[in-house]
């Protein structure tokens, strides 16, 4: 690999140019246009499973994670609920020294 003229043909310089030269190729990997596997579509099932008529909100649908994840956020809305009413009571009635 020749160095550049304007740099000095020093060993870092090739170390970086080295890298980058690597970096280029596996970008290009990376980004080729053929599928290295082939993924189902899940979409078809998915809109099924959300469109059932069974009574569960369309929040629940998805399964046991989707009911820890709205619990989760349920819990952490009334602690900052609770947080900011207490905050704004210690702010509006302050101490006395």
């Amino acid at each position: 690999m020749a160095c550049l003229p304007c740099c000095g043909g020093s060993i870092k310089t090739r170390k970086m140019m080295r890298n980058v030269l690597a970096l280029r190729q596996i970008s290009q990997r990376a980004l080729s246009s053929t599928a290295r596997r082939q993924v189902q579509n899940k979409v078809p099932e998915k809109q099924k499973m959300f469109q059932e008529d069974n009574g569960i909100p369309v929040h629940l649908k998805g399964g046991v994670g989707d009911a820890v994840l709205y619990r989760f956020t349920m819990a952490l809305t009334v602690l900052g609920t609770g947080y900011v009413v207490y905050e704004l009571v210690s702010a509006a009635l302050p101490k006395k020294k």
